[in-house]
């Protein structure tokens, strides 16, 4: 199947042939639908923070700051910031300036509330010698979004969100990107002041990130009394994904293989890659103006407080597993941990002996953990929480995508019709474990998870596949524990028009 030439190909990838088998064999059975005991809820999976424990995690969190750990912020920052203005290209395809659709009227009808108007007008001025106004005024509305979106202008188009302009202020308009420098300062500064963060990126835009940091690190430096240590990473090529053809074998352009992005599962070879005690993980549009940070920056605080206490209990219970002579009430002890705290439910284990229990709690506590963070259902897109079975027969907290049910079996759809909270990408993550050594992150994902979807490139029909998403069968082998967090702590940005809601004024 693979000729000399395609092996060097692989190999310059780092890709192996084994791989590229189990790929196509994914493509010819596709992937098993999850068992799902229910959806997640308040009292059967979630966690809701009571006031009166409020102050103690809050606490905690502190007191962890002041030690010598490491604190990092893991933010996957995307490629074109193009979907975003999917409607504006559409309209600009039109070519005859008239608004016809809501979304039309209302971009113009608000444009100068945009942080980046001022870039903008400038644009149109450089441009055509007239300014948005006088461009409106004589319905050149075309012409506007054409300084918006291409090389000649802003170059909102191909630029990534993370470089765009979200948010006014009196004395700047900042970017997703100067956002999450500021909120790591409020919550994720050491006690040598000193801030981690980490954006994956696309390989044409490392540069203008690089830059961008640059341009404003000392004066962020200044104003929020830390020191940044910024670092970047790409998606590796060993990543992607083959396509296939409608016989399930390699698509092939000019008889070469044709490959794609593995989707954003391919990350944890990234997160896998770094050194760090906690990790909180925050998509790069959701991000909210200062005014409204008070809260997102509690919430971070109490799933991260949250996190090392379980941690913590984690490891004491870790280190008295080693005993073999464990007494039968401390394991006992344990095991209602791991059922109460941690989620973990057997249902044989009333049935196994001391020796087994023991194992078993062992192989339960010593895993990565993660806290996420999840908002009441109101209607946005996104994977939910649930209570599944996982390959062990023991049951879990796990997020899971509408792709991962299957919908055809009525009782399986009501149980995701039944969702009461949805998925906003708030984690917070510890990956060592009791004795300080990094887990192998890549030991923990669910490969029999993934998502097959229909492409075409140059009008011929493939198949692609994505990678078990980052926070769904990637991280299905971790303790996972739901939080319940206020909607006001997600605010992504997926249109331009989302820019004038009033969370992003």
């Amino acid at each position: 199947m693979f000729s000399t030439s395609d092996e060097a190909i692989l190999e310059k990838r780092g890709i192996s042939k084994q791989q590229i088998n189990e790929q196509l064999t994914s493509f010819c059975n596709g992937f098993p639908y999850l068992e799902i005991k229910s959806a997640a809820a308040i009292d059967n999976g979630i966690v809701v923070i009571a006031p009166q424990h409020t102050e103690r995690i809050l606490n905690s969190w502190s007191q962890y700051l002041n030690t010598d750990a490491t604190i990092l912020k893991f933010v996957p920052a995307s490629g074109a910031a193009s979907r975003m203005f999917k409607d504006l290209f559409e309209f600009a395809e039109r070519n005859d300036n008239v608004l016809t659709t809501s979304f039309e009227k209302k971009f113009f009808a608000e444009i100068s509330k945009f942080a980046f108007f001022s870039d903008l007008n400038e644009a149109c001025i450089k441009n055509t010698g007239n300014n948005i106004n006088q461009l409106m005024i004589d319905s050149q509305f075309v012409i506007i979004i054409e300084n918006l979106l291409s090389d000649k202008g802003l170059n909102y188009g191909a630029l990534p969100k993370g470089l765009l302009r979200f948010h006014s202020y009196p004395t700047e308009n900042r970017t997703p990107m100067l956002e999450h420098l500021v909120e790591g300062a409020l919550y994720a500064s050491n006690n040598s002041k000193s801030v981690n963060i980490h954006y994956t990126v696309s390989k044409e835009h490392r540069l203008l990130f690089e830059k961008h940091f640059e341009a404003n690190q000392t004066s962020y430096e200044k104003a929020l009394n830390v020191k940044f240590n910024i670092s970047f990473s790409e998606q590796k090529p060993s990543t992607d994904t083959i396509a296939a053809d409608e016989n399930n074998q390699p698509f092939r352009e000019k008889g070469e293989l044709v490959f794609r992005p593995g989707g954003h599962g391919a990350l944890i070879e990234n997160l896998n890659d770094l050194n760090g005690d906690v990790i909180f993980i925050k998509n790069i549009d959701n991000v909210v103006p200062d005014s409204l940070k008070p809260t997102t920056v509690t919430y971070k605080k109490l799933i991260a407080g949250l996190l090392v206490e379980l941690q913590s209990n984690c490891f004491e219970y870790l280190k008295e597993l080693e005993n073999s002579t464990i007494s039968i009430d401390k394991l006992k002890e344990i095991a209602n941990f791991s059922t109460t705290k941690l989620f973990n439910i057997n249902p044989v284990e009333s049935t196994l002996t001391n020796d087994e229990l023991r194992e078993y709690l062992i192989g339960k506590l010593n895993r990565p953990i993660r806290i996420c963070g999840m908002v009441k259902n109101e209607g946005e897109p996104g994977g939910g929480p649930f209570m599944t079975v996982n390959a062990d027969g023991t049951v879990s907290p796990q997020i899971l995508e509408s792709s991962q049910i299957n919908l055809k079996v009525t009782s399986e759809k009501e149980k995701m019709d039944n969702a009461t909270h949805f998925n906003p990408v708030d984690l917070v993550c510890g990956i060592k474990n009791y004795r300080g050594e990094k887990f192998d992150l890549l030991r923990f994902v669910d490969k029999n998870t993934g998502f097959i979807s229909l492409k075409s490139k140059n009008g011929k029909e493939l198949k692609a596949l994505e990678l078990p998403g980052l926070w769904n069968g990637t991280m299905s082998d971790w303790n996972t524990i739901f939080v319940e967090v206020p909607v006001a702590t997600f605010n992504p940005v997926k249109t331009a028009n989302d820019l004038l809601r009033p969370e992003h004024q």
